[in-house]
């Protein structure tokens, strides 16, 4: 037992020794910019120089898997910094939610450019080409450059464009301070304005660019080969500059190393707004792997909610009928009643009132914030990773909450056949696999883990013809993500990506037929419908509902009740704060009668998707006497003032 506790904390020793210092996908040593929520906005704005920036997810797999080659990019630029600059930021900090959905970042990773002198309010331009290796951006980035005015120019960035005959060639023979290096190349080449950036931060020598079609200038120059260089020495003396490859890396070696060249310090920030580190500081939740835990599923929704769903300003067509769909899933199939449930329910016979075909994100986000103070409704506004903690930020996460919650609700689905009933998902032979598609190709920011998903939801969900199939299948489809991304640099080396359910997990799940491993597919169903059932749930570390004082109708409060009221304004609590509670039973949820009939105290009354409690009404039936007795003034006095007015101006006649 004690060789396993020491094998075990040298296991836990050697990640976060080796990983410690690469908490993050970029850090201060790489030769970008990170930005973050108070920086983005000054250092792009008003700048002298143009920018690249890359918004990621850390959870996102193919920016782990990128986060390699934009670093190479980083470092084969980092000498363009004076005309453009190279940033990233992750959208997945909880600091930074804010800035990209401002930024209207609904993908993983989005790559937007912003002109140099740009105004504040500009929200940049997004490059959306497929081919993103470090050729084509660099590429990118030059093109980018080129399609500035004049007016914008960076102002330390040299000109472009190609010179004519006319104006190099009076250069020959002239003395200077300085090389001129005359870069001939064909007009498609990039490979000359590529040597101009790379001389951007070098004193001593200038590039010009001329084009292989100024056929005076190749006579003059007798350039017969492209691309070439043509060098003007200081003293008035030119001649060709031999080199034994024309490619770009061989050019820019040589006129760094001409005698006199050096390079200069740079006027570019560097590693601006830089991550404070609070999620590194992220404490470790100790977890039962046997149990799953509605913390997992309430930051899978939290996030899903708050922030994925943030990145579309207005829900629409397509999109909202995917919103409706996943909201009617959940709020039927969650399992246990409680405050999650019941903002999902509210939420749903929401968005079924509304007769709209358009609805802004805003009003979403108010009534899962719960501004009308609905009793009973409450998702807490935190992440926490419990089953689904990673060896550090940026791993499992999201994602893994992700599976976990789409396993519960196959799960509940089976245990409630009917649940469904009369919702428009009935008709569906998997109607959790399909709303979780939708979602995923509709919402979710990894376009890549996104495209990989549709591939194998449309390969093979049409086998899919029952609830207890539906459960395997989508077990099976995770395994096979596993088996793909084990091994990966989103792989977490402390929770490796294995075939799962593990031999120590269920063994009776595991068979070996002529020495080969197989799956008893109905021991691994019976495992699945107890691992994610509501019974095995544990509300450990979940955070309750903040406790809302019921309204007081007294003029001067008491003492008693002020201390009750200043108790109940904080935020939820936190559940390790408190006994633990028992796991979760399956019960009937809460409908929406209580809430319609507006029994209970504080409760709300559901009228025209509004919520009102019992103080509104107050307040309306109050205003409604007052008007109707205002009114009754009115009446009698123009009623007294007329009978005055006759009698004052009214004649008798004889």
């Amino acid at each position: 037992m004690s060789r396993l506790w020491f094998h075990a904390a040298g296991v836990l020793w050697f990640v976060s020794g080796s990983l410690g210092g690469a908490s993050r996908l970029y850090t201060e040593d790489d030769p970008l910019v990170i930005l973050g929520s108070s920086s983005l906005k000054p250092t792009i704005s008003n700048s002298s120089s143009a920018w690249l920036v890359q918004f990621y997810s850390s959870w996102c797999g193919h920016c782990i898997h990128y986060s390699s080659t934009w670093k190479v990019l980083a470092q084969d630029v980092k000498d363009w910094q004076d005309a453009i600059g190279v940033a990233v930021l992750d959208c997945a900090q909880e600091e930074n939610f804010d800035v990209c959905r401002d930024y209207n970042i609904q993908f993983y990773p989005t790559f937007k450019y912003f002109r140099a002198h740009s105004s504040p309010g500009e929200k940049g331009t997004a490059y959306r080409g497929a081919d993103r290796e470090v050729q084509s951006m660099r590429r990118l980035m030059v093109n980018i450059l080129q399609n500035h005015t004049r007016q914008e120019w960076p102002q330390r960035c040299p000109s472009l464009e190609p010179y004519s005959s006319a104006e190099l060639l009076p250069l020959l023979g002239q003395k200077s301070d300085h090389y001129t290096a005359v870069f001939v190349e064909e007009p498609d080449s990039y490979v000359g304005r590529e040597v101009i950036l790379d001389l951007l931060l070098y004193s001593g020598v200038q590039v010009k660019r001329a084009l292989s079609s100024d056929l005076p200038l190749l006579d003059a120059l007798k350039v017969t080969s492209f691309p070439s260089v043509y060098l003007l020495h200081p003293n008035g003396t030119h001649a060709h500059l031999h080199s034994e490859k024309k490619l770009r890396f061989f050019f820019s070696s040589l006129l760094r190393t001409l005698p006199g060249v050096q390079r200069r310090s740079s006027s570019a920030v560097a590693h601006v707004g830089a991550p404070s580190g609070k999620q590194d500081s992220e404490p470790w939740r100790d977890f039962n792997r046997f149990q799953v835990y509605t913390a997992d599923l309430e930051s899978a929704l939290h996030y899903l909610l708050r922030v994925e769903l943030a990145s579309h300003s207005m829900l629409e067509g397509e999109k909202l009928k995917v919103f409706k769909d996943l909201v009617t899933l959940v709020s039927k199939l969650y399992p246990g009643g409680g405050s999650v449930v019941k903002l999902m329910e509210t939420l749903s016979d929401w968005l079924l009132s509304l007769p709209l075909q358009r609805i802004p994100y805003q009003a979403v986000l108010d009534l899962v914030n719960n501004k009308m103070r609905i009793a009973g409704v409450f998702l807490g506004e935190e992440l926490r990773w419990v089953g689904c903690q990673g060896s550090r930020p940026g791993l499992r996460g999201y994602p893994c909450s992700l599976w976990t919650l789409f396993h519960v609700l196959t799960v509940q689905h089976d245990a409630m056949p009917n649940a469904l009933d009369n919702t428009g998902l009935e008709v569906e032979a998997a109607p959790v696999l399909q709303v979780m598609r939708s979602y995923i190709r509709t919402f979710f920011g990894c376009q890549e883990c996104s495209r990989h998903f549709e591939q194998a939801v449309a390969a093979g969900i049409h086998e899919v013809k029952s609830a207890e199939q539906q459960i395997v299948w989508l077990w099976n489809q995770h395994n096979r993500v596993n088996a793909r991304l084990a091994g990966s640099l989103s792989d977490d080396p402390l929770f490796p990506k294995a075939q799962w359910p593990s031999p120590s997990l269920c063994a009776s799940c595991h068979e070996e037929r002529n020495g080969v491993h197989e799956w008893n597919l109905d021991n691994v169903l019976h495992f699945l419908r107890h691992h994610y059932s509501a019974s095995n749930l544990s509300p450990k570390y979940s955070l309750t509902p903040p406790r809302v004082p019921a309204p007081s109708f007294d003029l001067l409060p008491t003492s008693e009740s002020k201390v009750e009221d200043r108790g109940g304004e904080g935020g939820g609590m936190k559940a390790e704060e408190q006994p633990e509670p028992q796991p979760a039973q399956h019960s009937p949820r809460p409908a929406l009668k209580a809430l319609e009939m507006g029994e209970a105290e504080g409760r709300g009354v559901w009228i025209l998707g509004m919520g009102f409690n019992s103080v509104d009404m107050s307040l309306c039936v109050v205003l409604y006497v007052c008007s109707c007795l205002f009114l009754m003034l009115l009446f009698f006095f123009f009623k007294v003032r007329s009978r005055r007015w006759k009698l004052r101006h009214s004649r008798f006649h004889v």
